[in-house]
C-alpha cells in the first residue's frame, strides 16, 4: 500500500511565543487546505514553563521563580498542566479530524498519534507501553488533577517506561483539525520544576515531589546508552513514519509564512491578556 506523504518541519530552538504561534498557524493552514498533515519537532530558547489553556496563573504559578531561573513563560492553546520545556524534544502533530486513520474520540486519536512516539522509544531500546487508567480512582484523578505539574500522572494512552511517565501530551481540536503536541523528556531538573508552582505548604511540596519521582522519569535516567538530541530526533522521526505508516518530507517555511507566525506570536502569545487572562 502506498504511504501517504506528510510534511516534516524541524524548526530547532525558538522562542515560547513563536513555538505556540507556529503550532496554531499550522492548524489554520491545514484547516484551509494549504498544507498536508504535518509533524513538527522543536526546542525552546530560553527554556520555558508552558501552562495549559485553562490554568490559573495567580493561583498555581510562582512567577518570581520563573523569572529567577531566567525561563520563558507562555500559555498553550491546549489543555493540560504546567510543563518545564528544557531538556526535551517537543513534537506537534497537525491532522484533520476527518482523516480516514483518525478515530473520532480524543482518547483514541491520542492512541493512534502516540503510536509514533511508542515506536520512537522502542527504536532507542526502551520498553515503552501505553498507560490506561485502570481503577475508578485513577480515572477520577484525570478529571480532577491534584497537581499543577504535567508529568505528575499518566493519563489515557500516555507513554510509560517501567511504570513511569516518559512523555506528556496535550490535544486541542479547532476548525476541524487535531493539534496534539507534547514533550519527550531526555533529562529533567526536578528541583527546578517543583520550584515553579505554588503549594499550600512546604510539606505538601515535599510530599508531591517525592511522589513525582515514582511517577515520572526522563529517558537518560533509564537508558543504558546516553540519548542525545540528534539520536532522539532520528528515532522519533522514524517512529512516526512507522507508527502512522507515513512518509515524512522535510519542509522549510517560506519568508511569508515565517512573517505570519512572527506576527501571530507578537499579537497573541506575547500578550499579557493571553498569558495571564485566567
Amino acid at each position: 500500500m502506498k504511504k501517504e506523504t506528510w510534511r516534516f518541519i524541524d524548526s530547532g530552538n525558538c522562542s515560547p511565543s513563536y513555538n505556540m504561534a507556529l503550532d496554531e498557524a499550522l492548524l489554520d493552514w491545514h484547516s484551509e487546505g494549504k498544507i498536508p498533515p504535518t509533524i513538527r519537532f522543536y526546542g525552546w530558547d530560553p527554556a520555558t514553563l508552558s501552562i495549559g489553556y485553562f490554568q490559573k496563573v495567580e493561583k498555581e504559578i510562582d512567577l518570581d521563580a520563573v523569572k529567577e531561573h531566567g525561563l520563558g513563560f507562555v500559555r498553550r492553546p491546549t489543555g493540560g498542566r504546567g510543563v518545564l520545556h528544557e531538556h526535551e524534544l517537543t513534537y506537534s502533530v497537525i491532522v484533520s479530524e476527518e482523516h480516514p486513520e483518525m478515530p473520532k474520540t480524543v482518547t483514541e486519536a491520542y492512541r493512534v498519534i502516540s503510536e509514533g512516539i511508542l515506536k520512537g522509544f522502542q527504536g532507542l531500546g526502551l520498553e515503552a507501553y501505553f498507560a490506561v487508567p485502570r481503577t475508578a480512582e485513577e480515572r477520577e484523578g484525570l478529571k480532577n488533577p491534584r497537581s499543577a505539574v504535567c508529568f505528575d500522572a499518566p493519563s489515557w494512552y500516555e507513554l510509560v517506561v517501567e511504570g513511569r511517565k516518559v512523555a506528556g501530551s496535550a490535544q486541542t481540536r479547532q476548525k476541524g483539525v487535531i493539534l496534539q503536541h507534547g514533550s519527550i523528556l531526555l533529562d529533567l531538573d526536578e528541583d527546578k520544576l517543583f520550584s515553579l508552582f505554588k503549594y499550600p505548604s512546604d510539606r505538601v511540596k515535599e510530599r508531591m515531589q517525592r511522589a513525582f519521582k515514582s511517577k515520572a522519569v526522563a529517558m537518560n535516567e533509564i537508558s543504558s546508552v546516553p540519548v542525545t538530541m540528534d539520536m532522539a530526533k532520528k528515532a522519533f522521526k522514524k517512529g512516526f513514519e512507522e507508527g502512522l505508516n507515513i512518509h515524512l518530507e522535510p519542509y522549510e517555511l517560506s519568508g511569508e509564512e515565517t512573517q505570519y507566525v512572527v506576527d501571530l506570536a507578537e499579537s497573541r502569545y506575547e500578550s499579557d491578556e493571553w498569558n495571564f487572562k485566567r
